[in-house]
């Protein structure tokens, strides 16, 4: 059993968390909305806390479950408190209309994060091309992740695979932009017939 920490408190947090927990995790919530942490961590149960938000994780592996816009602001504002972390960033940088990306190839978010991060952490891009309602189902899937340290990769592909989530290494953190574009795809897919309740995966052939 490992503790994951998790930041935020929307459909992503709720749908990691609860999914942590069904599979043997302990799960703590930080955000910056006190009474919303509570409400989900009272959703989830079965032990889910609530942090301080700014305080040192308790976990190893910290989930950033924020919107895209405001994932760099949490990490500097918690700055050293997460020295030493896995820092998992789950977000999709979409432009207003959901028809790009706000960011650019060498500039994903997750490379954003890792450059304001302090040094000793390690950024991991991870569960990006999963629509929460279909982790929420806790039915097998894939998922795709991107990272320069590999004993960071390893313990988040470790921490998905307890999930029954696939882990598919996609290289270094400079495949995060290329893990946002995926992102988009699928919300594509999505929108062009196939509906919202499917992930992207990979099959050996």
């Amino acid at each position: 059993m490992t503790t994951i920490s998790i930041i935020g408190s929307g459909n992503m947090a709720a749908a990691i968390g609860t999914r942590a927990v069904k599979h043997g995790h302990t799960v703590e919530l930080l955000s910056r909305n006190t009474a919303s942490a509570q409400a989900l961590a009272d959703q989830i149960g079965d032990g889910a806390t609530v942090g301080t938000f700014g305080a040192r994780p308790a976990g190893d592996i910290v989930v950033v479950a924020v919107l895209a816009g405001g994932a760099v602001d949490v990490v500097s504002h918690h700055g050293d408190a997460l020295a030493g972390k896995i820092l998992v960033d789950i977000t999709n940088p979409f432009t207003a209309d959901g028809s790009g990306l706000a960011s650019t190839a060498g500039n994903s978010v997750a490379e954003q994060i890792a450059a304001t991060a302090p040094d000793s952490a390690q950024v991991v891009k991870a569960f990006n091309t999963l629509f929460g309602h279909v982790l929420a189902q806790d039915k097998p899937v894939d998922g795709f992740l991107a990272g320069d340290s590999a004993e960071a990769k390893a313990q988040v592909a470790a921490f998905m695979q307890s999930l029954d989530v696939r882990p598919l290494d996609a290289g270094p953190l400079t495949m995060a932009h290329a893990l946002e574009w995926a992102g988009l795809l699928l919300v594509g897919v999505a929108r062009s017939g196939a509906g919202f309740d499917l992930a992207l995966g990979a099959e050996v052939v």
